[in-house]
This record gives structure tokens, sequence and C-alpha cells, in this order.
């Protein structure tokens, strides 16, 4: 991602042995440089001021002070990008809702090729993580305002979201602005499975519309988002009059599973000039044509603008190629939508 140089990391984590599989693993990209490790967050501290590192590994529970605390501490005084290391937990949440830029999952080193993976993912989402702008993961997220109020003037209206690094907090804020008569919301934030069910959970407390992990046959209806599952893709259709959801395990597109494009050129098919279809922050290019397929339906598409995002790839690339009706920043993206449907 970076030119003329490498990426510098610092690795945090209490196992020594761990640490040590990271260095190694993380050492086979040649674009990347460890500068240094830590095994506690009061380490870490005096490392990152000392070797200045472009990003941060971290692990979530460690002893002295864990890290989701240490990044609450960390990231008012040295904002600085950061991939949580973690096992299967709700904490990477609370991570990310402190500033953390992405997350990856503690390897299954029993499976097959599951340590290599790991460190394929973790090298990827560094390289990410090296051009995010972590200011705007707090500084954006908390500034968006609720819309109340009664919307649905397009008869049948299904609001499509898109997002990946920097969305999950996105997508947070956004649908926590909706109202309950808001109509049917189907989202695809690029996630591994079993988290896609944590993040509906922590979504359906902290949001006055329903929101739940995608089952097959699920209608979409008012006042329900539906969250597609990890390593599914997710199709909008339209049946007797009603939306419903339809997931399957598929080959990866533009790399993901489920991928934005699958699920907007179905909500093209299915819903037309009736959509909605938003895409938010994110590298890579998957969203993209399928908004583009949108607008040309007739749907109302929004990009989310460059300087709200956190990584400004996905919703530049829409742009870029015509696909995108209106760009906003990500607090005004709620009420974008709302006077969409109010006038319509």
């Amino acid at each position: 991602m970076r030119i003329g140089r490498k990426i510098k990391v610092l690795v945090v984590d209490d196992s020594l042995l761990f640490r040590e599989t990271l260095v190694q693993g993380i050492k086979q990209d040649s674009g990347i440089e460890v500068v240094g490790t830590a095994s506690d967050p009061f380490i870490a501290r005096d490392k990152i001021l000392e070797l200045e590192p472009d990003v941060l590994t971290l692990d979530v529970e460690m002893p002295k002070m864990n890290g989701i605390e240490f990044l609450k501490r960390l990231m008012p005084q040295y904002p600085l990008p950061v991939v949580v290391v973690s096992a299967v937990s709700t904490n990477v949440f609370d991570a990310m809702n402190a500033g953390a830029v992405d997350f990856v999952t503690k390897p299954d080193v029993t499976r097959p090729g599951g340590l290599q993976s790991f460190i394929n993912e973790l090298v990827l989402k560094i390289k990410i993580a090296s051009v995010a702008k972590v200011e705007c993961i707090k500084k954006y997220s908390h500034t968006v305002t609720s819309v109340s109020g009664k919307s649905a003037k397009i008869k049948d209206a299904v609001i499509a979201i898109g997002a990946s690094t920097g969305g999950t907090e996105a997508v947070c804020e956004i649908i926590k602005a909706f109202p309950k008569e808001m109509p049917g919301v189907v989202v695809v934030q690029h996630m591994p499975p079993v988290f896609t069910r944590m993040y509906a959970e922590r979504l359906d407390k902290n949001c006055v519309m329903e929101v739940k992990e995608a089952v097959d046959g699920d209608e979409v209806k008012p006042g329900r988002v539906i969250i597609a599952q990890g390593d599914y893709h997710m199709k909008l259709v339209r049946e007797h009059g009603n939306y419903y959801v339809r997931i399957y395990q598929g080959e990866n597109v533009n790399g993901h599973c489920p991928s934005i494009d699958v699920l907007f050129d179905s909500v093209a098919d299915a819903a037309g000039r009736r959509a909605i279809g938003i895409i938010l922050t994110g590298m890579g290019t998957d969203g993209a044509k399928g908004l583009l397929n949108l607008k040309k339906r007739g749907a109302y598409t929004i990009g989310q603008d460059e300087k709200t995002s956190v990584v400004y790839g996905m919703p530049m690339v829409a742009y870029n190629i015509g696909a995108v009706d209106v760009q906003k920043p990500l607090n005004k993206i709620p009420k974008t939508i709302f006077e969409y449907l109010s006038i319509k």
C-alpha cells in the first residue's frame, strides 16, 4: 500500500510463543517490517513512542490492562491504526468502538492450513490499516443525527447497505439513527462467520429497528434490518408482493463471501427504482458495479464521502464509475435517506 518504504508494525501480545508466531508470519511479506514486540500495554506505550510504528497488532486479553482499555487511552493521545487479534468474542466490537480499524480471529492450528490462512489475512489487514484514517472512526461516527416521522412514501421501498473496513461502526451509527417505521434494510458487512451473528445481536440491542442475522427465507419488511451471514452470499427476492432473502454458500466474489455486488445486483432485480443503495467505507471494489446496476435500474444511490471514510476505496471506485447519485458524510446519510423517502 505504501510506496518507497516498508510498513512498520509493532506486535502486542502477552504470549511469547504467539508473539514469535506473529513476527515470523508477518515477516514473510517483503512490504512489512516488524520493528518491535510488547507483552503488555505499558511496554507497548513506550515502544510506540520509541519506534513510531505505522500499524499496531493488538491482543485483547492481556495482563495489567486489557486491549480495549489500552485503545481508549491510546487513541486520544496517539491515533494509530490498530488490527485486533482476538479469539471469537464480542470483545472485538468493543475494540472497534474504541478505535481499532479491523480484527482477525486467532487461528485454529488443528485445521490444515489454518495458521497460514490466518497470517495471510493478518498481512492483508495490516496493509489496509496502514492507509486507514483512524481519526474518522470516532470523529464522525458519533455525530449522526437521528431521523423520525413517517417516511415511506415509496411503496415497497427497500434499503441496501454495503461496507467493509471501518464499516462496523459506520453501519451501526446509520441504523441507530433510523426510526422503527423505516423500510426494510439489508446489509452486507464483510465479516467472518459467527461474528455476523454477534454483530447483529449487538445492533439489535442498540437500535429501535429489529436487527437479525440472515436466515434463508427471512422476510424483509419495515422495521427490520437483516445482516448477511459470514461465508454466505445473500440475495433479495420478491415473491407474492413481498421481499425475502436467500442465502447460499458460493465462491468468493471480488474476494468476499458475502459479497456486496451479489446483494446489490439482486436488489436491482427485485426492487429496481424502489431501492436505495448505500456504499460505505472499505478497501477494494466490491459493491461498485452492483451500485451502478442499481442506479441504472432507477434506484437512488449514496456513497460515503472521502473525508469521513476510514478507507476511501469502495466509495471512490463507485463514484468514479458513475454509480453514485450523491456523496455524503457519514453523519448526513440517515437524513439524506429519510428526505429522499419523504419527498417521493
